[in-house]
């Protein structure tokens, strides 16, 4: 079980605008799990599965409140169910694509949420917590005045110890990091990076980032992009590459930049990767952190917990919010 095969799977579906749409997006998702599993089989055991970012739904209305209306779901949900019936089925751990989450705990709030399924069930969702300002208005669980669960949860398993972040989230060093404090091997990028910041030169921040963040923290990459067209997803079009990298940043196998369904795999070594963590001295960037090196970090930046009542989340609230961070900083002198 510590030597298997990963598949990054990208997606080209129409995005839904009513919750009855969705069903159509997870019915080609399960089928790819089955293409997946049984077309590489010999040559290797597929048991981890990622998909991108707003594969179930994407935020394209302009406020919460219509989102509440037209997309969101609890988690878990029938969707959800049926990822479980088919990691069950199959003996694999699926990251799914994201939901627009609705809470009763949080009245009035979306989340962008990924869950991670295995044959014991939902092991956790996670909730991006750098949503891509100003134009996402899901809420950061970050900026939720009382939010009291793990913003970071990783969960460990017998094919490794899995941790996922969403898309913007990985612009943050500090979250991946924080993921591999946590005890992640294997990191999951579940993403909807759109041109021109894609695969490929010269501004191929996909590629660069996913590489640096494996090797800066010693971990596995899995990461898979929406590789909508402009005319699913507008207005946008997605570059989708989606790849595997190793713990020294190699790149294992990456889908040709481009819109389209594709399904990337690569074989991950746990133990490999174990053995490089505990018999390294040198490039041991975990063992090296001199973390009360950087007072940068005993500053506040975005506000926590700034989020109040059931105020409409909106882009001019985003913007607004962006402004007074850098207004502050700036009078600060640290702008």
């Amino acid at each position: 079980m510590l030597r298997y095969g990963t598949a990054a799977c990208q997606v080209d579906q129409p995005n839904p605008r009513e919750r009855s749409e969705i069903a159509r997006n997870t019915s080609r998702m399960l089928e790819m799990i089955d293409m997946a599993v049984a077309g590489y089989s010999p040559f290797m055991d597929i048991k981890l599965l990622v998909f991108p970012e707003f594969g179930h739904a994407a935020p394209i209305y302009p406020t919460a409140r219509a989102l509440l209306a037209k997309l969101t779901l609890p988690v878990p949900n029938e969707h959800t169910e049926q990822y479980c019936a088919k990691a069950k089925e199959l003996g694999v751990y699926i990251q799914t694509a994201t939901f627009l989450e609705e809470d009763p705990r949080w009245p009035g709030r979306v989340f962008n949420t990924t869950c991670l399924i295995g044959p014991e069930g939902l092991l956790y969702k996670y909730r991006k917590v750098n949503p891509w300002l100003p134009w996402e208005t899901h809420t950061s669980p970050h900026d939720l005045e009382g939010y009291d669960e793990e913003l970071f949860p990783v969960a460990r398993t017998p094919i490794g110890n899995i941790g996922v972040a969403i898309c913007y989230d990985w612009l943050f060093p500090e979250v991946l990091r924080q993921l591999t404090a946590n005890g992640a091997e294997i990191l999951v990028r579940v993403s909807a990076y759109m041109d021109p910041w894609g695969a490929t030169p010269p501004m191929d921040w996909w590629t660069v980032v996913n590489r640096c963040r494996a090797l800066e923290n010693t971990a596995y990459v899995v990461a898979a992009n929406q590789g909508a067209a402009l005319s699913h997803y507008a207005p946008f079009s997605w570059p989708g590459g989606s790849m595997v990298v190793d713990y020294e940043g190699r790149i294992l196998a990456q889908a040709d930049p481009g819109p389209g369904e594709k399904i990337v795999v690569a074989t991950l070594d746990i133990e490999a990767l174990r053995h490089e963590r505990q018999r390294r001295v040198g490039h041991h960037t975990l063992a090296h952190l001199r973390s009360e090196a950087y007072p940068v970090y005993g500053h506040r930046f975005f506000p926590p917990g700034q989020l109040k009542g059931v105020e409409n989340h909106t882009v001019e609230l985003n913007s607004r919010a962006v402004e007074a961070v850098k207004k502050r900083l700036a009078e600060e002198g640290r702008l």
